[in-house]
């Protein structure tokens, strides 16, 4: 299993799969990157995909430190495509990874080709956060009601009715406490919004119209503010509408991601 080194020592686990042009796929907060267990083989048929562990998740060290934050985050990913001999790559960044995909194209833009934000925010306090019932039952004590709240923000009853799982999107069960914490933390503080103007990469914001996690109500507000930035609604998707609705999604976001930016029109 290939390891990238942080700046601060901590061990990244990465993989690659496929051919083509390199695309790193970032997973949301607390995951690791089985997130994109699902859909990983539709990309890695066009590109070579990098999925990778966030710092305290998967085979990734967590150290309990102040290094959680999504510019840091963002930093540990230009680690894992340096490791990886990988100098520019298409980002596909969904939930908090969407979050650090921001910072990655603003700060690291010679490394960054083409860019998707899938179903994230430009963060607090420009961004729309969720309602308060919404908080109430995540923050539930009984952590069957919170996951059962958690599974319904990610997928129709539909869905889940003829998907039995294992659903990757609910967090890394192995992730410790603190990096939990930390992760929920780095997460809430994020704030990009002055970082986004200075985006050069073409972009696509894509989002589920049907998404309370994390407000459609975001996306036209990063594509406002992204430079030329295209937007991509998804009848019907909620905050995993890139897993229940990927017939969809996933075509025309290949078809960005390979220049075809007509697709999306």
């Amino acid at each position: 299993m290939p390891h990238a080194q942080a700046a601060d020592g901590a061990a990244l686990h990465y993989e690659l799969d496929g051919s083509g042009a390199p695309l790193l796929l970032l997973a949301g907060q607390s995951n690791s990157h089985r997130w994109w267990d699902p859909v990983r083989e539709r990309f890695a048929a066009h590109f070579t995909t990098v999925v990778m562990d966030w710092r305290g998740t998967g085979a990734s060290d967590a150290p309990d430190t102040d290094t959680y934050s999504t510019e840091n985050f963002a930093r540990d990913a230009v680690a894992v495509l340096g490791h990886a001999g990988i100098d520019r790559a298409h980002v596909y960044g969904t939930s908090m990874g969407g979050r650090v995909a921001q910072w990655l194209a603003a700060d690291h833009a010679a490394r960054i080709d083409r860019l998707v934000l899938g179903c994230t925010s430009p963060g607090a306090p420009h961004g729309i956060e969720r309602g308060p019932a919404v908080r109430t039952a995540l923050a539930d004590p009984d952590p069957a009601v919170s996951r059962a709240a958690l599974l319904d923000l990610m997928y129709t009853p539909g869905y889940v009715a003829t998907h039995p799982g294992p659903f990757h999107t609910l967090g890394d069960p192995q992730m410790p406490a603190h990096a939990r914490r930390r992760h929920l933390r780095a997460s809430a503080r994020h704030d990009a919004w002055d970082a986004l103007p200075r985006i050069t990469a073409p972009t696509l914001v894509v989002h589920g119209t049907d998404d309370d996690f994390n407000p459609t109500a975001n996306a036209p507000l990063l594509a406002e503010r992204i430079p030329g930035a295209r937007l991509l609604l998804i009848p019907g998707g909620r905050h995993a509408y890139f897993e229940e609705c990927a017939d969809k999604a996933t075509p025309p976001v290949i078809d960005f991601l390979n220049a075809r930016a007509e697709a999306t029109n």
